[in-house]
């Protein structure tokens, strides 16, 4: 299994060289040169496994065996799920009018990137211990990828984590997952911009080759492809514990309704249908509805500012995976692709074509949620279920109740579930319901904290890149030391 640039200005590299990887070169993502596609047989197989079997499974078509042996992977990905606080790791709840919830979030930071960082973090740190070298992280979040990402690589010796929040634009409890952890390897800046603002200043330093090469910097976004091939999971399972029987003459068809920000998630999905996966995806938006115009109108363009949300980790205007999205609907059209994208780069506005949407809108359905809509789904949930949604998942409960009817009786439909509501009290509040909180999350508000605050009018890059390179200049030298022959034989007497 090799990798190649969606803009197809980059030579195809193997797992290793995708996961330490943030864009491609030529500013493209990184995917599969080809799909597996997935017989009845194995499918029926499958239908039996466990989650985290189910990722392994995965993980195995697209890493080679060379590149990480299989009982090691396997070891690997044990290892990453040994902190989730449900036996199953993800839970399927099943409530009242045919609302079924995956519960993705379940992991240290109650929040589903979790899922796909505790593996990530244990691929890197495979490599990396095999070829003693130190990286640099570096990641934007809007919400909850910046705990997920501290978490797999906290306290890593060949490690440094550079994390850009928000200001004011994350809930108290997300920023307090990052501003309390205090690691040497952990760098938390909260800026005064928002989250695609915060992308800028890292997308430039990506875009710096030479820097980014001598510097060992990667990203932990869904820019990498190691997330978006452990999310691929999420599918098989939601399917599996949705479908009663695999035995008829066509296989059953189930809608997942996922509420979708950056798109990584979503494009999983895409993937999962890819591969043979008989599912329709819903990606379910709140205000900041690029991506309900893209499939609905083929208008990929911005409008206006960021919309300030109660789902707040999903407040994007520029999802930047609708580019894998977009190549993979394409046929694997690189060309196209670049020169999509290109144009959206410069203007901010891009209109598909005619084919290209077609095909988006055969693969996706969407829909936009506003507050008001959160905060209903939010009640109505409670009412008949006494079960609380965080916002994110509440836009994709909206999508299921205002679509009672139009999924066909026969046709189950299930709602990813990518946070807890614990981590959303204020919306809980505004809802009008009481919040239950876990005793973790209530120490947060007693610990120290630790940031560097970038001020608008502030050269983000330029700090950025002094930061990082002072580390990487550091590691350099104590590589250096350890290296030197007076040490060797210092070490070679012990």
């Amino acid at each position: 299994m090799e990798y190649i640039s969606t803009r197809g200005g980059t030579g195809a590299v193997d797992f290793e060289g995708a996961l330490f990887s943030g864009y491609a070169p030529d500013g493209g993502l990184f995917m599969p040169s080809c799909i597996p596609s997935l017989d009845r047989p194995t499918l029926q197989q499958w239908s039996h496994l466990s989650y985290p079997e189910l990722v392994k499974e995965i993980c195995f078509l697209f890493v080679k065996p060379e590149l990480i042996p299989r009982r090691t992977l396997s070891d690997l990905i044990d290892r990453a799920f040994s902190k989730f606080r449900h036996k199953d790791i993800v839970h399927l709840s099943r409530l009242k009018n045919g609302l079924n919830v995956l519960e993705l979030w379940h992991g240290v930071t109650y929040a589903f990137k979790d899922l796909s960082l505790s593996c990530t973090g244990q691929f890197l740190q495979y490599f990396l211990e095999k070829k003693q070298k130190h990286i640099s992280v570096l990641v934007g979040t809007s919400g909850d990828t910046g705990s997920s990402a501290i978490e797999s690589v906290r306290g890593q010796k060949n490690v440094d984590i550079f994390v850009l929040l928000p200001k004011g634009l994350c809930t108290q409890i997300q920023e307090l997952q990052m501003t309390t952890v205090i690691e040497d390897n952990v760098h938390v800046f909260v800026v005064d911009g928002n989250s695609d603002e915060i992308d800028e200043p890292i997308k430039e330093l990506f875009a710096d080759v030479d820097f980014a090469r001598r510097n060992n910097l990667i990203s932990l976004n869904s820019v990498n492809w190691s997330r978006i091939m452990v999310q691929i999971a999420h599918y098989f399972y939601t399917y599996f514990r949705c479908t009663l029987t695999l035995d008829s003459t066509t296989l059953p068809v189930v809608e997942i309704v996922v509420p979708t920000g950056g798109g990584g998630n979503v494009t999983a999905g895409c993937i999962a249908q890819k591969m043979g996966l008989p599912i329709q995806l819903v990606a379910a938006v709140n205000s900041n509805d690029i991506i309900h115009r893209t499939v609905k109108d083929g208008d990929f363009s911005l409008s206006g500012r960021v919309k300030a949300t109660l789902a707040s980790a999903m407040d994007i205007q520029e999802p930047y995976n609708v580019e894998r999205i977009l190549w993979l609907l394409s046929g694997s059209d690189s060309h196209l692709t670049k020169t999509l994208m290109e144009k959206f780069t410069v203007s901010k506005s891009l209109k598909l074509p005619e084919g290209l949407h077609r095909k988006v809108s055969e693969t996706l359905r969407s829909c936009s949620a506003s507050d008001e809509d959160i905060v209903q789904a939010m009640q109505r949930c409670w009412e008949e279920n006494h079960y609380l949604l965080c916002p994110h998942s509440a836009v994709a409960a909206h999508y299921h109740y205002s679509h009672l009817d139009s999924c066909g009786s026969s046709t189950p439909r299930c709602c990813l579930a990518p946070a807890s509501a614990a981590k959303f009290q204020d919306a809980v509040l505004r809802a009008g319901l009481v919040p239950e909180i876990p005793p973790e999350i209530t120490a947060l508000k007693a610990m120290e904290t630790q940031s560097t605050v970038l001020q608008r009018g502030e050269d983000w890059a330029r700090v950025l890149r002094d930061r990082i390179a002072a580390v990487e200049q550091w590691w350099g030298k104590q590589g250096a030391a350890l290296a030197s022959p007076g040490l060797q034989g210092v070490n070679g007497q012990a």
